[in-house]
């Protein structure tokens, strides 16, 4: 395995290139293999692992990590205590006769809620199809365990079967995921966020397990099957967790460069998250070992509570992040100039590496990844940039927060199907050129920004976007004009054009003066720009106030997508009914607008309480969802009103018609209002970058 670095050509290496020399020689993946392995010593559950919110094994881990920061020379190592949900999982296992007659034992994964049999306990279980409504129709499954099917990639969250079978009485769901997740190996459990109640427990089960069982139910005369189960998770609310970090203090004290990644895990987590841990504190200590001296401060932040941390809401991941720069460390807005999230890093999960940020950041990593020497045999199509984030990881709290981030994108690999959240994320994916390469790539991204004089956001990238997110065929349909928000946006574009000369500028002089050791140059530049440093920050926390926002399946969108993708497909619908297509309305269209998905499959009851826990709940328990989804449109009535109908001949659907057209009208005002606020959001980020 080698490193192949550029060839200088016969010129004098500049400061970026001797710190990159200096710090690629100490790059000691050993170390961080080993310490990333260490990490699996303490779990809740003795037989599968997990290290989960404010548990004991993740307190304990929290203080390795803590001591192993000042072990390998980081300085001002500090704990922060925030409140959280806490979870203790300690185990779920099930015992019943199989088919055969024969003493057959499964052991269980589990979900955040609260389920203690005290011991072996006797329920009945039965197998319930996919769980939905319909499924449940005919069963009575008052105190039974009910087993389900689930494919919470392609169909719905396990939070909706375990509440529908709560809601009418079952003890708890046991989830076999078929499809989706999990799909390494048939003994493949999975674990995920509960995103629901703590009172609807939930559990999961292997394919293989699962088989026996439902063999054995299906023999049964009753259609259940007794079994012995032994199980205990808990949920306590408002306890407490930590987040540390540990900082390579630089000639400026009070300006930022952030790694993190987070420490809590399901099962081993050698992926997720322990190898990224070792990621960070392996970069931190090849900086401090080749001698680097940074002329900003740089933080490396171990974070709790990312799989999960708050009970009851959709938002309940990133809950450690999202405390550390919202209400521990508030100040570290406008402080800090980037955050280098680091997640499942010791795998290939693309021929490119993916680098994922923040629209504004997206030049300038691209400028940055040709510096980046290749590792052979590993990333052959090298460096791409995409953008913007995505919600399912800590950098989004962060840039949420204030601090422009980017991570090691994971979300599209085939490792997301197979091993994720499993009992086979292990070392045996450890690929060893995958984890020197992001050594290499973030060790010398962190010296790149260190060495960067003003932060490098480029806002035509986010105002573009917002230009081609622009529907205009349903712009006119609605009589809405984009006229004035795009002669808005160009003009502000070429606004930003000229004050990323000046930024251009600076940093050159700046890396310049850096090369010819002329620190006293190099020392005015930095000062004098600490005023554009500060409104570029500025601009980027107004751009992330005010033109992100969420869907209701938490992808972000800029605030005009929501009502433009609500009138497009409710206009669909409606012209569809108005040819008698009942079934093109519902299986193309009306399932589209909002989260009218689950009004197909799950009782009024079940749909009210996961749309209410978004838009009617305090903020301090949507976290980081806090104000983004914009509204709904609940067209749960005229959905079952509509699979009601599709099979009869010439059905009168004039009264599910008046309700979607009130809608639409409802859609297109908003609409308006909308564009008018987005034209607002861009002269603001105009008249702060310019003022």
């Amino acid at each position: 395995m080698t490193t192949n670095v550029e060839p200088s050509n016969g010129k004098e290496k500049n400061a970026f290139e001797l710190a990159s020399d200096e710090y690629l020689s100490k790059v000691d993946i050993d170390y961080s293999y080993k310490f990333t392995k260490s990490l699996e010593e303490y779990k809740t559950n003795e037989k599968l692992g997990y290290r989960t919110a404010g548990s004991e094994a993740e307190i304990k881990t929290g203080n390795k990590i803590y001591e192993e920061m000042k072990n390998i020379g980081l300085t001002e190592v500090t704990r922060d205590e925030f409140t959280l949900d806490t979870w203790e999982f300690e185990k779920a296992e099930l015992s019943f006769k199989d088919a055969n007659g024969q003493d057959y034992h499964s052991v269980l994964g589990a979900y955040q809620v609260n389920f203690n049999t005290n011991g072996v306990k006797e329920f009945d279980v039965v197998y319930a199809g996919k769980g939905t409504k319909n499924d449940l129709a005919e069963l009575d499954i008052e105190g039974k365990i009910v087993l389900v099917d689930i494919n919470q990639r392609e169909e719905w969250w396990v939070n909706y079967p375990a509440l529908q079978a709560h809601f009418k009485g079952a003890a708890a769901i046991i989830a076999v995921q078929e499809g989706g997740y999990s799909e390494v190996d048939p003994d493949a459990l999975n674990a995920q966020d509960i995103c629901g109640p703590d009172d609807a427990p939930a559990f999961s089960m292997s394919q293989t397990d699962a088989k026996v069982l439902k063999e054995a139910i299906s023999n049964s005369e009753t259609g259940t099957l007794k079994v012995n189960f032994d199980a205990k998770s808990t949920v306590n609310f408002d306890g407490k967790s930590y987040n540390y970090y540990g900082k390579i203090i630089g000639k400026d004290p009070e300006s930022y460069i952030i790694l993190s990644a987070h420490y809590d895990s399901y099962f081993t987590g050698f992926q997720d998250d322990n190898a990224a841990i070792g990621l960070m504190l392996g970069i931190a200590k090849g900086l401090i070992d080749s001698g680097y001296q940074p002329e900003k401060t740089i933080i490396f932040n171990a974070l709790a509570a990312e799989e999960w941390g708050v009970s009851n809401t959709r938002y309940d991941w990133s809950t450690g992040a999202y405390n550390q720069i919202f209400r521990i460390h508030p100040e570290w807005a406008g402080k800090a100039v980037a955050n280098i999230n680091f997640e499942l890093p010791a795998y290939e999960h693309a021929k490119s590496e993916e680098i994922r940020s923040v629209y504004e950041l997206k030049p300038y990593l691209e400028d940055f990844a040709k510096k980046v020497p290749a590792v052979d045999g590993v990333y052959e199509e090298g460096i791409s940039v995409v953008s913007p984030l995505r919600t399912w990881s800590d950098d989004f709290s962060f840039s949420l927060g204030g601090v422009p981030a980017l991570r090691n994108d994971f979300q599209d690999s085939e490792f997301m199907r197979t091993h994720y959240h499993s009992q086979f994320d292990t070392d045996e994916t450890y690929n060893e050129k995958a984890y020197l390469f992001h050594h290499n790539l973030y060790g010398l991204l962190a010296i790149y920004y260190d060495q960067t004089a003003v932060v490098p956001l480029d806002f035509t990238v986010r105002l573009n976007a917002l230009k081609e997110s622009i529907n205009q065929d349903v712009f006119e349909q609605s009589g809405v004009s984009s006229k004035e928000l795009v002669s808005q946006i160009d003009e502000v574009i070429a606004e930003v054009d000229k004050v990323n000369s000046e930024v251009k500028n600076i940093n050159e002089n700046y890396q310049q003066a850096l090369n010819e050791g002329d620190e006293k140059t190099a020392k005015k530049l930095y000062e004098d720009s600490r005023t554009l440093n500060a409104k570029l920050l500025e601009t980027f926390k107004l751009a992330q106030d005010q033109l992100v926002k969420l869907t209701w399946e938490d992808v972000q969108i800029f605030p005009h997508e929501y009502a433009q993708n609500n009138i497009e497909n409710l206009s669909l619908s409606i012209e569809a009914l108005n040819k008698g297509e009942i079934n093109t309305a519902l299986d193309e269209y009306l399932w589209a607008v909002d989260n009218n998905w689950y009004a197909y499959d799950w009782d009024r009851e079940v749909f009210d309480y996961f749309t209410d826990y978004v838009v009617d709940q305090p903020e301090e328990r949507l976290m980081w969802g806090a104000g983004r989804v914009i509204g709904h449109v609940d067209l749960y009535d005229q959905i079952n009103s509509l699979i009601e109908k599709k099979e009869q001949p010439n059905a009168d659907v004039s009264e599910e018609l008046k309700a979607l057209n009130s809608a639409l009208e409802n859609q297109i005002q908003l609409l308006k209002t909308l564009v008018n606020e987005e034209l607002e959001s861009v002269k603001a980020i105009s008249e702060t970058l310019t003022k």
